[in-house]
């Protein structure tokens, strides 16, 4: 579903409504559905109208976790809580998956011995800080090969 929103005399922007992956109660269409309840037991195959007052008698939600299946499988649980969940394990993912960001540290061939050491600090800083550190050693031209592979040996 998309909404537009108003303001000034700006264009619209079309605004991405998040909707409900999962069906619930009165929105699930299908004459039969696979009941499991809220301690995972399988009540077995049920109309969806029975399946419903089950639902409401336990002060749960009819939810359908697996549309695809004939018939439908659905859970009677709290919509609410099993949302919260849904949310702190895909915060959980996410922080879990980080990024691996390459911090490049630039010196010349005629760099100074004590502003090398303060490179490698702030090199080990970087680290440290969970980053990946990569040295680029810059010539002029040429003729500073020799210059520069003498460099890579103090090092």
């Amino acid at each position: 579903m998309v909404n537009y929103r108003r303001g000034g005399r700006k264009k619209r922007t079309p605004v991405q409504v998040q909707e409900d992956t999962h069906r619930i109660n009165d929105r699930i269409r299908v004459p039969e559905v696979r009941v499991i309840d809220d301690e995972g037991k399988q009540l077995g195959v049920l109309a969806t109208s029975y399946a419903l007052k089950l639902a409401e008698e336990r002060d749960l939600d009819l939810v359908e976790v697996a549309p695809q299946a004939k018939p439908p499988v659905c859970k009677l649980m709290d919509y609410g809580k099993f949302k919260y969940r849904e949310q702190k394990k895909e915060a959980e993912a996410k922080k879990k998956r980080t990024e691996t960001t390459i911090k490049e540290l630039r010196i010349r061939y005629r760099t100074d011995d004590e502003d090398l050491n303060t490179k490698l600090k702030k090199a080990r800083e970087i680290f440290d800080e969970g980053y990946k550190v990569k040295f680029s050693i810059r010539c002029r031209n040429q003729k500073n090969t020799d210059m520069e592979i003498n460099f890579r040996k103090r090092i």
